[in-house]
C-alpha cells in the first residue's frame, strides 16, 4: 500500500514540474535592439537585413512577408495576411485584415447546384481574392520606414532564382496530380515534366520568373511616383494600384477566368485592407489582443475567460485534470466560433459583446461535465448577454456535431480509409507561416499569413498562386449561420495572430501554424509561460494537446468528439485515465505547433525569442 501510494505521489509530481528543468530542444533567442522569427531561415534573414539597413519592426515584418511567399512556405503572394501591430507612439495594438472576399458570382446556389456542401478546397473556385499584396504595402506605408524597393530586394532575389528546401519540394512532389491540371501551374512548380520526379529536388535553384517580373513592376509604379514628386505614402499607393487595378490585375482576372474562376477587375479594384481595432481579454493582470470573429482567434480568448474561473495551476502540467479542463473549455470556445463568427463588416451582426463576456463565461463553465469529455457539446447563447434575443435561436435548437470522416464500404476500406483519415489531419493541421518581429524603438508586430499554398493556381504571368480560403465558407446557413458565402465577403478563418500587453506594455508577441489547432497551441503556449512559469522557448517546445472535437474548418468540415493527440511525454497513467473518461487517445512525438513568440523582459529591458522544434521556423536577434 505504501508502495503504490509513493508511485501515486511521484507520478504526479513528474506531471506537475514544468518543461523548465528540462534543456529545450532548440535555445532561446536573445536581443538587445531587435528579434525576427519567421517559418524559414532565408526568410528570417529578409526581416534581419531590414533591421540592419535601419528598418524598424514593420520593415522586417514586410520583408519576412515577402520572402516567406515567395518560398512558398505553406503560403504565396495570392494569399492573405492578419496581423497585430503594437505602436509605441499611440501605445495602442492595431489590426490588419487583409484577407480577401468572395468574388462576382461566389453564392450558395453555385456550389449547391454542383452538389457542394462547401466550397472546393482547391482549385480556382476555392479563391478568393489576393490580399498579401494589399496588406504588406498598407502595412509598409502606414507603419514602416523603408520603401518598397528596399522591403521587395530579398524576395525578388528569392524569386529569381534559391536552393528550393525538402518541404516545399517535397510538396509540389506529393500534389503533383492536382498540379498537372492547371497550365500556368504545371509550368511555375514541375521543373523536370515527363520524369518520374516532376518536382525541383532539395538544394535546386528554383526559378520563378513570372513573379520576380511582378514583383519588379511593383517597384517600379512606386520608383515613377517618387520620380514625379509624389511622398513614400502616395508611392507605396500607386503600387498597390497597379496590383489591383492596372496590368498586373489584368492578367490576373484573365487567367483566373481561362481557368475557371470567378474573380473578377470589379472584385480587386472594390477590395480594401481595413485597419480596424482588436478584441481582447483580461487574464490575470494580462492584456491579451487578437483579431475579431473574421478570424477563429477570439475563440482564445473566450477560452481564457473560461479557464480564468479555474485554478489551473493547482491541477499541474499535463495532468489529467488540467488536460481535461483544456479539453473541455476548447469544446465550448470552438462550438460558439463554428456557429457566430463570421464577417463583421456584412449582416448579421455577430453577438461579439456577449461571446467575449465574463459573465457568459461563467454560465459556460458551469456546462463542464469533470468526470468525461461530453461529444455534444452545443454552442451556447450570448445574446441575452447582449440584452438581446438570439436570431437563430431555431438553428441553434437543431445543432448537432457533424458526423466523424466518412468510412468507405469498398473492398480496399483499410486503405480508402486511412487516406480519408489523412487528408482529415492535413486539412485540420493545414500548415502556414507565422512572423514575429520587435524593435528597439518598441514596434511589435504579429502576423499569420497563409493562403495559396502548394498546390495553387498560378494567374498566368502574374506568377501568382491563387488563395483557397473559400473553403471556409458555408454554403448552408445551418452549419453556420454567420459565414454563408456572399460575394464581397471575408470568409470565416482560423489564421490568428497574437499580442499581449502587462501593465500597458508588450508582453508577448506569439503566433503559430496549424489551420484548426492555431489557437489551441496558442491557448497552451500563453498558460505554459504565465501559469507554469516557462520560458520562452520552453512554451513553444512543450508538450501539448490537440483537440479534434471541432469542426473543421477544411475541405468537407467533419468533426472527432472525443479525439486527442497527446505528446509521449505524457504518463501513461494519465493516458489510461482519459481513455477511461472517453476520450480516443493517441501519441506524437512533438505537438507544439510550430509556435513562434517573442517574450519582453521588463525586469532587463531585453528580448526573449521562442521558435519551436516542430518545424523549420527560425529566428535572428541582436
Amino acid at each position: 500500500m505504501r508502495l503504490r501510494l509513493l508511485f501515486v505521489i511521484v507520478a504526479l509530481l513528474l506531471v506537475s514540474v514544468p518543461t523548465r528543468a528540462q534543456r529545450t530542444q532548440k535555445p532561446p533567442l536573445h536581443g538587445r535592439h531587435w528579434m525576427a522569427i519567421t517559418g524559414k531561415p532565408l526568410g528570417a534573414t529578409a526581416g534581419a537585413m531590414m533591421l540592419q539597413q535601419g528598418g524598424n519592426a514593420v520593415d522586417a515584418t514586410c520583408a519576412m512577408l515577402a520572402a516567406v511567399s515567395t518560398m512558398w512556405d505553406t503560403l504565396g503572394w495570392g494569399g492573405e495576411t492578419q496581423a497585430l501591430v503594437y505602436n509605441p507612439h499611440t501605445k495602442k495594438v492595431i489590426g490588419i485584415n487583409a484577407l480577401g472576399v468572395a468574388p462576382t458570382g461566389a453564392t450558395p446556389e453555385l456550389f449547391k447546384k454542383q452538389d457542394l456542401a462547401y466550397p472546393p478546397a482547391y482549385g480556382p473556385l476555392a479563391a478568393v481574392t489576393p490580399g498579401t499584396p494589399g496588406g504588406l504595402m498598407v502595412m509598409l506605408a502606414e507603419f514602416g520606414t523603408l520603401s518598397l524597393e528596399e522591403v521587395l530586394a530579398p524576395a525578388i532575389d528569392l524569386a529569381e532564382g534559391y536552393p528550393i528546401e525538402a518541404q516545399a519540394a517535397n510538396a509540389i512532389e506529393h500534389e503533383k496530380k492536382r498540379i498537372h491540371e492547371w497550365p500556368y501551374s504545371r509550368q511555375v512548380f514541375l521543373t523536370h515534366p515527363g520524369e518520374d520526379r516532376e518536382a525541383p529536388e532539395a538544394g535546386e535553384i528554383f526559378r520563378q520568373a513570372d513573379l520576380a517580373a511582378t514583383l519588379r513592376k511593383l517597384v517600379e509604379a512606386e520608383q515613377q511616383a517618387l520620380a514625379a514628386g509624389k511622398s513614400r505614402k502616395e508611392a507605396i499607393q500607386a503600387a498597390y494600384d497597379r496590383f489591383y487595378e492596372g496590368d498586373i490585375a489584368q492578367e490576373l482576372v484573365r487567367a483566373t477566368q481561362e481557368q475557371g474562376g470567378l474573380i473578377t477587375l470589379d472584385d480587386l479594384a472594390r477590395w480594401q485592407v481595413r485597419i480596424e481595432e482588436p478584441v481582447s481579454t483580461r487574464y490575470k493582470g494580462i492584456d491579451v489582443y487578437k483579431l475579431t470573429v473574421w478570424t477563429q482567434g477570439p475563440a482564445l480568448l473566450q477560452a481564457l475567460n473560461i479557464l480564468e474561473t479555474i485554478d489551473l495551476a493547482s491541477m499541474g502540467y499535463n495532468s489529467v485534470r488540467y488536460i481535461h479542463a483544456l479539453y473541455q473549455a476548447m469544446n465550448l470556445a470552438f462550438a460558439d466560433r463554428d456557429f457566430y463568427y463570421g464577417d463583421p463588416y456584412v449582416p448579421p451582426e455577430e453577438p461579439v459583446a456577449g461571446l467575449l463576456s465574463k459573465e457568459y463565461a461563467q454560465a459556460r463553465a458551469k456546462e463542464i461535465n469533470w468526470e468525461r469529455n461530453d461529444p455534444d457539446v452545443k454552442p451556447g447563447d450570448p445574446f441575452p448577454f447582449e440584452g438581446k434575443t438570439n436570431p437563430f435561436r431555431d438553428l441553434l435548437d437543431k445543432w448537432t456535431a457533424p458526423p466523424p470522416p466518412t468510412r468507405p464500404t469498398t473492398a480496399t476500406q483499410d486503405v480508402s480509409m486511412a487516406r480519408v483519415e489523412r487528408s482529415f489531419d492535413e486539412g485540420f493541421r493545414a500548415g502556414t507561416t507565422s512572423i514575429v518581429a520587435a524593435d528597439e524603438e518598441g514596434w511589435v508586430v504579429s502576423v499569420t499569413p497563409s493562403g495559396a499554398w502548394i498546390p495553387a493556381v498560378i494567374a498566368g504571368r502574374t506568377g501568382i498562386g491563387l488563395s483557397q480560403r473559400a473553403q471556409q465558407f458555408v454554403v448552408d446557413a445551418a452549419n453556420g449561420p454567420f459565414n454563408v458565402i456572399e460575394p464581397g465577403k471575408h470568409p470565416r478563418v482560423t489564421l490568428t495572430p497574437s499580442l499581449a500587453l502587462k501593465d500597458g506594455r508588450p508582453y508577448l508577441a506569439f503566433a503559430v501554424q496549424g489551420g484548426d489547432t492555431q489557437d489551441q497551441n496558442l491557448l497552451q503556449f500563453f498558460l505554459n509561460v504565465v501559469e507554469f512559469g516557462m520560458t520562452v522557448q520552453e512554451a513553444t517546445e512543450a508538450a501539448n494537446i490537440t483537440s479534434y472535437q471541432m469542426r473543421s474548418s477544411f475541405d468537407d468540415h467533419r468533426a472527432r468528439p472525443g479525439r486527442v493527440t497527446l505528446n509521449k511525454q505524457v504518463p501513461p497513467f494519465v493516458i489510461s485515465q482519459l481513455n477511461r473518461m472517453g476520450y480516443e487517445t493517441e501519441l506524437a512525438d512533438r505537438t507544439s505547433g510550430p509556435i513562434n513568440a517573442i517574450f519582453f523582459d521588463a525586469k532587463h529591458s531585453t528580448l526573449w525569442g521562442g521558435s519551436s522544434n516542430d518545424g523549420e521556423d527560425h529566428g535572428i536577434a541582436w
